[in-house]
């Protein structure tokens, strides 16, 4: 059954082609497995709540009848607009709009939050822009220049809004600098979602080609209940393709965790157990609670353009399990830095399990993909990341849980971690506060930090070691719970290019030496694993010693080996000495890399290419060995083996190869997507 809907329709329509649904709501209360909705063109002001499953062969399909002409929005236009005085505005808007809860009562909040942002789950929009909250009508008449936003020439557009009880209104008052709200658009936001199902367990959901923005979610933190502007609700088998999705409070899209009622925000509720431990409860609860491979998981998101979220673009926990997400465009999250805390990124996942990230563009976040826990199976192949970093000084010295940024965050997770064919530009490429991580045929620019660091809780003077949940390999169940050695990491036919430091940077490495969560390395290679033994070296520990009755020793709790080959340096990126005999160090030629754009493509231009030799193996699955804590190989979901013979473009690599993620000097001056 097909059934159609046009916001332009005349009431009473029956879903037909001829008398079409004024709602997509209307199509959305009766469409069942294998029906589609077809949406015409059209402003969508409605919270849409697919009521009914799909099935794996037969899912419920939403397509916009045109590519992206289709806006679902959770915005509500406001027209009566009145001057008060000295360019300020102000609307009343009745409370009864608000059909699940008022964003202008509710504020951002939960565990990880930094409690001292104070905003509200709502926003005013000017021509589909969100302007910024201040705290007070004197505030909205003498705007000033909020710094640490990433765009502060808008920082001066303000509202501020207050209840009156009287009359049950909110009352907005906002300076749109000199511009007259009544015929310019002027928005806000008054619904928590936009393509989300009340309900657990609606599963088996296409939403295909809709621009979906401007919904008051809020903050998405693991231990909580995850809303997104759009998402599954705890379901298998959604595929969200082509849409363009932005301007959500906190998070574009959820994959994430479900309602666990006495186990929600329960550290910022509760406060006597740490955030941590109430983690740990989570996963384990949802394990009892049905957290399995055949009832969660398995989504697809696709071809989507993600901008301007305050949190994150996708968002999850438990939920996204053995999911794919490709072919993205993620960036400009959380640059109005409005909001603040751990959770914040392009992407950001606990739980990745088998879940693969290919050929996603992200860029200019303030945290590129950010891999919290359990990233076990993950794989992130062929992804291009740049300009993940706080812009300036002011931003970089600002008290904030994000550090100084990095395109890619690995944090307290066992492994096996996939990272193959990506190219790293940030200054900082990745953080690695883990263990288990495979890099393969990478290009990285930017440094290493956090080795060896960033995995205890943060005591003052108790023990506070993080123990982190591993799992039946391919399978959620829970195998075990171990702290982090650090090491049992991979390096393979990467190259590592040391770019032009900034001075910034470079003195917050010297002042952070003994800083336990982030060393601010700005040496590019394998060097900051210099110490990290290598596998013969580790094993030689464990000889003749076997069981109880043997003479104590660290070897259980000692960092794990190090392995690396076929790597590459140039400008002075820094390999470790044990490799050396077997690396390529080019300290003679100057190579560049960066970002270009040709007729709004995204490409790469370099000339590293110039200076290599093909001469490393082709590796695959059978050379690298396993995650050491959960004892899996470094292969597909379904357990078949990779062999890395495809680079960055696809083209085949044979024979003796090039270090990089590109096969020869043509595939890196194509179009990157």
């Amino acid at each position: 059954m097909i059934y159609y809907v046009d916001a332009n329709a005349s009431a009473g329509g029956n879903g037909t082609k001829d008398k079409p649904f004024a709602k997509i709501q209307q199509a959305a209360d009766i469409a069942v497995a294998g029906d589609e909705v077809v949406v015409a063109p059209g402003v969508y002001r409605e919270y849409v709540n697919p009521k009914n499953p799909g099935t794996e062969k037969n899912p419920v399909v939403y397509r916009s009848e045109k590519p992206l002409a289709a806006h679902i929005t959770g915005a509500e236009e406001v027209k009566n607009w009145k001057p008060l005085e000295g360019g300020i505005y102000t609307a009343r808007v009745k409370n009864s709009i608000f059909t699940d809860r008022n964003p202008y009562t509710t504020l951002v909040s939960g565990d990880w939050f930094i409690a001292t942002f104070i905003a509200h789950t709502g926003d005013v929009f000017l021509n589909g822009k969100s302007m910024y909250e201040v705290q007070s009508l004197e505030s909205v008449k003498n705007p000033e220049i909020y710094k640490p936003s990433w765009d502060r020439d808008f920082t001066k557009y303000v509202w501020y809004s207050e209840q009156d009880s009287s009359s049950d209104e909110t009352v907005f008052y906002a300076n749109f600098q000199g511009k007259d709200p009544n015929t310019e658009n002027v928005e806000i936001t008054a619904r928590k979602h936009c393509f989300y199902p009340e309900q657990e367990g609606v599963g088996y959901i296409t939403l295909s080609g809709f621009t979906v923005s401007k919904a008051a979610t809020q903050w998405a933190p693991p231990t909580a209940y995850q809303e997104g502007m759009i998402g599954p609700h705890w379901s298998k088998g959604w595929i969200i393709e082509d849409c363009e999705i932005y301007e959500s409070k906190c998070s574009g899209i959820s994959l994430g965790k479900y309602l666990q009622p006495e186990n929600d925000n329960k550290w910022l509720k509760w406060k006597y157990k740490d955030g941590t431990q109430t983690e740990r409860d989570c996963i384990c609860q949802a394990q009892r609670e049905g957290w399995t491979k055949e009832n969660i998981g398995s989504h697809i998101v696709r071809r989507c353009h993600i901008h301007h979220c305050g949190q994150t673009g996708i968002v999850g926990h438990l939920g996204g399990v053995f999911s794919v997400i490709e072919d993205n465009h993620i960036h400009n999250i959380n640059n109005k830095q409005n909001l603040a805390g751990a959770e914040i990124g392009g992407i950001k996942m606990h739980a990745a399990i088998d879940v693969v990230y290919r050929r996603n563009h992200i860029h200019h976040c303030t945290r590129g993909l950010w891999l919290d826990w359990q990233a076990q199976g993950t794989r992130v192949t062929g992804n291009y990341f740049h300009d993940n970093c706080l812009p300036e000084a002011y931003n970089r010295n600002k008290e904030s849980s994000v550090g100084l940024a990095e395109d890619l965050f690995i944090e307290v997770s066992h492994g096996p971690t996939l990272v193959d064919n990506n190219i790293f530009l940030s200054p900082f490429a990745v953080k690695l506060a883990t263990q288990g991580v495979a890099f393969v045929h990478n290009l990285i620019c930017g440094s290493f930090v956090s080795v060896g660091r960033g995995v205890n809780n943060g005591a003052d003077k108790r023990n506070s070691v993080r123990y982190t949940p591993y799992h039946v390999p391919h399978r959620t169940e829970v195998a075990g719970f171990m702290s982090i050695l650090h090491g049992d990491c991979k390096f393979y036919n990467n190259v590592f290019i040391q770019q032009p430091v900034d001075p910034f940077f470079r003195q917050e490495m010297e002042n952070n030496v003994d800083n336990e969560w982030d060393d601010r390395n700005v040496v590019t290679g394998c060097a900051p694993y210099e110490k990290y033994k290598s596998f013969e070296e580790w094993d030689k520990m464990f000889e003749g010693y076997c069981g109880m009755g043997s003479p104590a020793s660290d070897r259980y709790y000692d960092e794990l080996p190090v392995w690396a080959s076929g790597n590459a340096y140039f400008n002075g990126a820094v390999p470790m000495s044990r490799e050396k005999g077997d690396a390529f160090v080019n300290t003679d030629d100057s190579v560049t890399a960066e970002y270009v754009e040709k007729d709004g493509k995204p490409f790469f231009k370099t000339n590293y290419l110039d200076f290599l030799k093909k001469g490393c193996r082709i590796v695959g699955t059978e050379d690298i060995p396993m995650a050491f804590e959960p004892e899996e190989k470094y292969e597909n979901p379904d357990g078949s083996p990779i062999v890395f013979d495809r680079d960055y473009n696809g083209k085949c690599r044979e024979g003796l190869v090039l270090p990089g993620p590109f096969a020869e000097k043509a595939s890196a001056e194509e179009p990157l997507f």
